[in-house]
């Protein structure tokens, strides 16, 4: 009988950390999904190309029917050894709702459908940002951040932002909350469940809020202890960890990959 493949699902496959994430992981079997299968065909031809296992199935994350396709395929290609999530929008997205939609209740629709796939040795890794840590606990808004998908949950964290960049951070701090509200239950399979929360990183996405925020991107930068921005591999090669058994007593955690940034960075909310 042939062996069932352990296989590493890469959500954002197209983006520039998503390629990252699948470029680490040239001994695994690769599924990789984005939004548009012109997307997903391009991806697959250079990993293809550049020597590795893997398939694509394009999948729009915020509807529940898509992710359950999703999962299906997965489970008739293997075992899952790891969700990889690094698909989402920036705070450049002005429509709030679709911010929140796109970075956190798919995150859990993710989340929920892949619990079913999990075990023992699976992991789910998150993408948050370090922005999620400039947003401090409040129990007004953090249980509808715990729970997106209930009806009033936008309703109630839209209080609290003024405008897309805020609600992109919030909506991170609720991809944190999802991985701890997860934990147990994940656990009881042996599986884990993190994040990992990058800085400024130097992906398409990333430079096009450098280009409408040019002066903040210049000060953060500058108030970076390691005195430059990230590159996709330098998160790549922590998530490549964290799917690793080496990470394996890790989890209900955030792994901040900002070089340092996120300190300075309240210490200067606190003194404006």
């Amino acid at each position: 009988m042939k062996a069932s493949k352990n296989l590493i699902v890469i959500t954002g496959a197209a983006g520039g950390i998503g390629m990252a994430c699948a470029r680490t992981s040239k001994d695994q079997s690769l599924i990789v999904t984005d939004y548009s299968q012109e997307q997903v065909d391009k991806t697959v031809e250079v990993l293809n190309q550049e020597g590795f296992d893997v398939k694509g199935i394009p999948c729009d994350i915020t509807d529940k029917k898509d992710v359950e396709k999703l999962t299906q395929f997965v489970a008739s290609q293997g075992t899952l050894k790891a969700l990889v999530h690094t698909a989402g929008v920036s705070g450049t997205v002005t429509d709030l709702k679709k911010v929140f939609t796109i970075d956190l209740v798919a995150t859990e629709l993710l989340v929920d459908a892949f619990y079913e796939l999990a075990e023992q040795g699976s992991a789910a890794i998150l993408l948050s940002s370090m922005m999620a840590h400039a947003v401090p606990p409040n129990e007004d808004y953090d249980e509808a951040l715990t729970n997106p998908q209930e009806s009033d949950s936008f309703e109630t964290v839209s209080k609290f932002v003024n405008n897309s960049d805020q609600m992109y951070n919030f909506a991170k701090r609720g991809v944190l909350l999802l991985s701890h509200k997860n934990a147990d239950r994940w656990g009881a399979k042996g599986a884990r469940i993190v994040t990992v929360s990058p800085g400024v990183i130097e992906t398409a996405m990333a430079m096009k809020a450098a280009e409408e925020h040019p002066e903040r991107m210049k000060k953060i930068k500058q108030a970076t202890p390691l005195k430059r921005n990230g590159t996709a591999e330098d998160v790549a090669d922590v998530i490549h960890f964290l799917v690793s058994d080496a990470a394996r007593f890790i989890t209900a955690t955030d792994i901040l990959v900002d070089g340092g940034v996120i300190h300075n960075i309240k210490k200067m909310q606190t003194n404006m």
